[in-house]
């Protein structure tokens, strides 16, 4: 049953490349939402092959309505992430073009960064590597997710 009659939300996946099989679980925690039209996902791992990887991501990070940032060290610890990815999702975020959601992985000091006055995921910010059952957190996240996208759906 579709709950979905608008188009559905595009979300970009900003992480590191050390966190991808947490991207790879999230994502599977999201098919729900893919699979009744509320969301479409995209990541770099989309490229195809013989397209401009810069142009790819520039193009899918200004056409987003959500933009997950994929909290770790990993993430903070990356130039690309945080020079180009942080750097324009915070641009169209003030702009409210686009809606970013930290998603919190792994603990890191991050409340003083740019994205640290946002709400972020799962709940009460608990990194997902600190809930006793990954599938919880990952959950709360969807939850969070799901109520975004269909505030965003509405705006449309």
């Amino acid at each position: 049953m579709s709950v979905q009659t608008h188009q559905a939300i595009e979300v970009f996946y900003s992480y590191a490349h050390e966190d991808e099989k947490l991207r790879n679980e999230l994502e599977n925690h999201l098919t729900l939402l893919k699979r009744q039209g509320v969301i479409t996902g995209w990541h770099d791992r989309k490229i195809g092959a013989g397209k401009e990887w810069q142009n790819e991501i520039d193009t899918h990070l200004d056409s987003s309505q959500i933009i997950l940032l994929l909290i770790s060290a990993n993430f903070i610890a990356s130039d690309y992430c945080w020079d180009v990815e942080v750097k324009r999702a915070m641009e169209r975020h003030e702009t409210k073009e686009a809606r970013v959601i930290p998603i919190i992985l792994d603990s890191v000091d991050w409340k003083s960064a740019p994205f640290g006055r946002l709400q972020a995921l799962p709940k009460d910010a608990k990194p997902v590597k600190r809930w006793r059952n990954r599938s919880d957190a990952f959950l709360s996240v969807a939850e969070g997710i799901r109520l975004v996208a269909k505030e965003l759906a509405v705006s449309l």
